[in-house]
């Protein structure tokens, strides 16, 4: 595959075992945008244990309701953490900003979203990350030369439905790939 031309929006990157950072081990990370400006996108794998949709409203003065979702807060990566994005199902067009990515799947980054999910009327299934992972021009093709990730198709179902900590062995078994056998040197042939 040429790496240079290739557009990742809307696919899952999969950490490959041994790629050196910590914070990227065993994610996968949904690309919302790619371009040869650069790569960003939110790791769907990752929950922050110690935050709750609930709490996160009363960190911003908006009040729950009965129908408020019960919805985990993500680590979306280590750029910009305080800020919030919600990758959900494109039912949801509520909000002038909603970015409709592909036929599955929209990304919304204003107050307004979680203030309507707060009432029960945001989209239908959702994922909250705070934080967002980013690559600068040429690096995130740089990190798939040097066998830093695997490039999969994405689906609703591995990132909204599954167990977090099945979503990297679901979208390693996508490609037909066994996690078992993955090794965390890197070569060529």
């Amino acid at each position: 595959m040429e790496v240079q031309n290739t557009n990742l929006t809307g696919k899952l990157l999969v950490a490959m075992p041994g790629m050196g950072d910590p914070r990227f081990e065993h994610s996968v990370v949904y690309i919302s945008s790619h371009s040869e400006d650069g790569a960003m996108g939110l790791i769907v794998n990752k929950p922050n244990q110690k935050l709750e949709l609930i709490a996160l409203l009363g960190h911003l003065d908006i009040s729950a309701g009965p129908a408020t979702p019960e919805v985990s807060v993500y680590f979306g990566g280590p750029v910009e953490q305080s800020r919030g994005f919600l990758l959900h199902s494109v039912d949801y067009i509520g909000d002038p900003d909603t970015v409709r990515i592909d036929s599955h799947f929209a990304l919304t980054a204003t107050v307004d979203v979680l203030k309507e999910l707060a009432q029960g009327t945001g989209p239908e299934t959702c994922l909250l990350a705070l934080g967002y992972s980013g690559w600068s021009a040429g690096q995130l093709e740089a990190e798939l030369l040097a066998n830093g990730w695997l490039i999969c198709e994405a689906s609703p179902e591995i990132v909204f439905q599954l167990a977090n900590a099945d979503k990297w062995a679901a979208a390693l078994a996508s490609l037909g790939v066994d996690p078992m056998m993955l090794s965390a040197q890197s070569g060529r042939a």
